[in-house]
């Protein structure tokens, strides 16, 4: 069936197309769950029928011929056809259903990319998907009026459905398809004489019965699929484990990836009084996670305690479903490298205030350096406040509490040392600095913040963001600077422990602010190449995150081992980061993975934000912070590490951070900082730059 918009000529949608396109469900941004067996025998089944009707293939209820073997242009299609083409064996579409099941996932990458292309649906990060709501035309039962995409599919099956048209053989296979598939209730409100009604659609059409009956043979009895045995899930020998040197360096993406070596990509270690957890590790592991972990995996049971310490309930890492992608889509534009990008001129003052600080001579410790810079862009542009002086309380109090609620690895009666009560207080003082900068009187004429973004949520939907969860969410994006001030400690070691790299991002630093302070599209281009690359090892090698904490709500298998309804499970997403499968030599620092005919970051190995529906939101933001940062300290500064050659120091809990034992020594000043207030001039009106 073809649609048209004003600006864009006649487009056809396949049927595996339409179909992915009535799997959506629009409230949660997910697809309806089908299981995945099922869901890939519908889609061959789809591409079986609509190679029938373009006229490539036959198929009845006995057997399934070859009439063309042309190739139909269609990315999704041809894969079928030419597999068909390759077997002069004639068999019946169950066959064919079955035997090209396993490779479904890519007809529907195809499907869902081809989409997006046509502008029908809008990907978003987290392996979610909205539909545009462009305005289609479609001549079809003579309608002349703007509708969806999805709304003219839905309006072709309602006919057939509740008016008794007489179906099209594409509706009609369809139908037939969804109904296997068992989500027309979902679609619709299907009362006892629809139901029937969909039932007689479904036997109208002859390949429409063949191809819905080759499905369903295959959700019951599989003619070449044998159901594996599930395997026991081996342990992780405790003396092993504490005589890993990665243990030691607290790397621990390499030594998840070591101990996969060893015990396989799914394995197990049973803590003496604690209760037994689960690793996912690998590029299957991954993938199995981004796909299919929202289904069978939860976040809400670990973070409880979390909740319960800030007295909230229901903040966005512990929800699921619905609720989580509302709160995703509230919060997105406020994280997002668009919103940076805006603010590009206040980020270069906020940097340039802070580095004025610096002097020549100075040794700092790496961690709190890192995190006191970033916090000084982060709180104003994210929060329109200064907490530079209560922003180590605040850290210090989350950090203690993920590692006495989540991570487990202190006591809880360490969450009330005096100490630490002392700390929680600052959450009192930041919630009344950020509300007092939020009334409406200050924030005319003021760019809109992710405050504001909460704000305004809690006040349209406080069910969805109630009072109760304000101070965590409202503290949270101040706590960004510890994730992103830890990450570009990582990558500062990395910089000033490699001379010849340092100086290459300083001739790109010292070109993009020659002329003055360089716009947001530099930052995309070229002229920002090794810095680029610099930045997407450092993600690589040191990704602060490493791994995602989940528990089981529904049993399923991964690697052909199950894992049991309630069991703990750390999805460790990055110790692929260390396979050499993925990665070679994955212990070198090697920049030149991200080149053209290598690229060694476009696998799913590569996962530095982690991955599926709980994918770090301000991913974007954070590799353009880290550029600018990165290319500001360089184009001003040479650093050192101190003491000279010191081996990097991980602390690994509750995330990775560089060791405070590590020291920033600011060896050389290599220009003057303009005064807060003044645009970064040109190198001629700059003069000489001045060394020290």
């Amino acid at each position: 069936m073809t649609l048209r918009t004003a600006d864009a000529p006649a487009q056809q949608m396949t049927l595996p197309q339409e179909l992915v396109l009535m799997l959506l469900n629009e409230e949660s941004g997910y697809f309806r769950q089908v299981r995945g067996w099922n869901l890939n025998c519908a889609m061959v089944g789809a591409g079986l029928a609509e190679l029938s009707l373009m006229g490539n293939i036959d198929t009845d209820m006995n057997s399934l011929q070859l009439l063309d073997s042309t190739p139909t242009g269609h990315a999704a299609l041809d894969p079928i056809l030419e597999a068909i083409a390759e077997d002069p064996a004639q068999h019946d579409a169950q066959y064919w259903v079955e035997v090209l099941a396993p490779r479904a996932d890519t007809f529907i990458d195809v499907a869902l990319d081809r989409l997006a292309e046509m502008d029908i649906l809008q990907h978003h990060e987290g392996e979610f998907w909205t539909l545009n709501h462009s305005a289609w035309q479609s001549d079809q039962f003579g309608d002349t009026g703007a509708i969806t995409a999805a709304g003219f599919v839905r309006s072709r099956i309602a006919r057939v459905i509740f008016e008794d048209e007489i179906p099209d053989p594409r509706d009609a296979i369809l139908i037939s398809l969804l109904n296997t598939c068992d989500v027309l209730r979902f679609i619709f409100e299907l009362e006892p004489q629809a139901d029937e009604r969909v039932q007689f659609v479904s036997n109208l059409d002859l390949l429409g019965r063949s191809i819905s009956d080759a499905v369903s043979l295959n959700l019951t009895s599989p003619l070449v699929r044998q159901s594996a045995l599930t395997r026991t899930i081996p342990k992780v020998n405790l003396l092993k484990l504490l005589f890993n040197p990665h243990v030691r360096t607290g790397n621990i993406p390499a030594l998840f990836a070591s101990l996969a070596e060893q015990y396989g990509p799914v394995f197990q270690l049973a803590p003496p009084f604690q209760q037994p957890t689960i690793f996912l590790t690998g590029l299957e592991a991954n993938r199995w996670a981004q796909r299919e972990g929202r289904r069978f995996l939860t976040s809400t049971k670990y973070l409880n305690e979390l909740e319960e310490e800030y007295g909230a309930h229901g903040i966005i890492p512990s929800l699921d479903s619905s609720d989580h992608f509302r709160m995703r889509k509230a919060m997105q534009p406020g994280l997002s490298r668009a919103r940076l990008e805006s603010q590009l001129g206040e980020l270069y003052r906020l940097m340039r205030t802070h580095l004025a600080e610096w002097n020549v001579g100075d040794a700092m410790p790496a961690r709190s350096m890192s995190r006191l810079m970033t916090n000084a862009q982060i709180s104003p542009i994210l929060a329109s406040v200064d907490s530079q002086d209560i922003i180590e309380d605040l850290i210090a109090y989350k950090e203690r509490a993920l590692n006495t609620r989540v991570a487990k690895v202190m006591p809880k009666f360490l969450l009330r040392t005096p100490a630490i009560r002392q700390r929680a207080k600052s959450i009192e003082a930041m919630l009344e600095r950020v509300q007092r900068a939020h009334t409406p009187a200050l924030r005319v004429d003021t760019p809109r913040d992710i405050v504001d973004d909460l704000l305004s949520l809690h006040a349209n939907d406080p069910q969805l963001l109630p009072e109760s969860s304000l101070k965590f969410a409202l503290s949270a994006p101040l706590l960004a600077s510890m994730y992103l001030g830890d990450t570009i400690g990582f990558a500062l070691y990395a910089l000033a422990s490699q001379p010849e790299l340092y100086q290459r991002i300083q001739a790109e630093a010292d070109a993009i602010f020659a002329d003055g302070d360089p716009d947001p599209e530099v930052f995309q281009g070229p002229e920002i190449d090794v810095t680029r690359r610099f930045v997407l090892e450092c993600l690589r090698m040191y990704p602060v995150v490493p791994g995602s904490l989940r528990n089981v709500m529904n049993s399923c298998v991964v690697e052909n081992y199950e894992l049991p309804l309630s069991a703990r499970v750390l999805v460790v997403q990055t110790a692929a980061h260390y396979m050499n499968d993925v990665f070679p030599e994955p212990h070198k620092f090697d920049i030149d993975r991200y080149l053209p005919g290598r690229e060694e970051h476009r696998s799913i190995g590569y996962a530095p934000f982690g991955l599926g529906t709980h994918t770090c939101l301000g991913n974007r933001w954070v590799e353009l912070q880290m550029a600018v940062d990165l290319m500001m300290i360089a184009h001003y500064f040479d650093l050192e590490v101190q003491p000279a050659n010191a081996k990097l120091r991980i602390s690994p809990f509750p995330s990775l951070s560089i060791s405070n034992k590590v020291k920033f020594h600011i060896s050389r000043k290599r220009r003057e900082i303009p005064p807060p207030g003044e645009s970064n001039g040109s190198a001629a009106a700059m003069g000489c730059p001045v060394l020290h």
